[in-house]
């Protein structure tokens, strides 16, 4: 599911507001098979993020908070539940209604135009931001160790893979994402291209404030620049369900 980025106008639709989606549907179910035949730069800074353990999460929740250019300000509220594909949403359709809705991925057909043309295209985009390595695997794109360069926001310097989508398929297909990655196999800054003719076409983003959710490692904080203006999303109340019980795990 590649994800497109909001169009900066004065009056912004909720579509707009959408950001990075990922390459197709394939967050339903992961396939083990497509770590097998990943390169290894992408198995070991997924592995960092807890991937040996996903298969014990049961259920996954958050908040996916964003401030846009021109002071617009989106909160969406998540629960995934990974083996079923159950997505549910608390937030507002493009109108300012709010909306509240419970469905299963693998049945998008039978579900509204709400759901089908806005909830779930933000779905995928805020389950990207929130885990963005285990997509070096899940979703087939490319992936290059380019070695050590600059930051592409801030000082100092990281290891940059490249992280290419195909050309076809997907909401947004044809993105690339490069990574720049610590010595610690952490995520410290992306910067996003995208594929399409329209715009906004190149965005840079720290990865700051991580925190631990049960296995899972997760940055919460991401203020970066998209096409020369500022904007922030912020992960809060994420916690997470590991099978077999149904304590919820905070993040710290």
């Amino acid at each position: 599911m590649t994800r497109s980025l909001p169009l900066v106008r004065c009056k912004m639709s909720r579509l707009d507001l959408i950001f990075f989606l990922a390459l197709s549907m394939l967050l339903i179910f992961p396939a083990v098979s497509r770590a097998q035949q990943s390169p290894p730069v992408a198995e070991q800074i997924a592995k960092v993020y807890g991937l040996d353990s996903f298969g014990q999460v049961e259920a996954i929740r958050y908040t996916w908070n964003a401030e846009f250019p021109g002071g617009h300000k989106v909160s969406n509220k998540w629960e995934w539940v990974p083996k079923t594909g159950t997505v549910s949403y608390e937030g507002k359709d493009k109108q300012g209604n709010p909306v509240k809705v419970t469905y299963q991925r693998s049945q998008l057909d039978g579900q509204s135009d709400v759901v089908k043309k806005e909830v779930d295209p933000a779905f995928a985009n805020d389950q990207y931001w929130t885990l963005l390595p285990f997509h070096l695997l899940w979703d087939g794109a490319s992936a290059t160790d380019e070695g050590q360069q600059k930051l592409p926001i801030g000082d100092g310097t990281a290891r940059k893979v490249a992280m290419k989508y195909p050309s076809e398929g997907g909401y947004q297909p044809g993105d690339t994402w490069d990574l720049y990655v610590g010595p610690d196999e952490r995520i410290v800054a992306i910067t996003y291209h995208r594929g399409a003719p329209n715009p906004p076409h190149l965005v840079s983003a720290t990865y700051a404030a991580y925190k631990k959710a049960g296995p899972l490692l997760i940055s919460t904080d991401h203020p970066g620049i998209v096409d020369g203006k500022d904007f922030r999303i912020t992960l809060t109340d994420v916690s997470l369900k590991l099978a077999g019980s149904d304590k919820w795990i905070d993040a710290h």
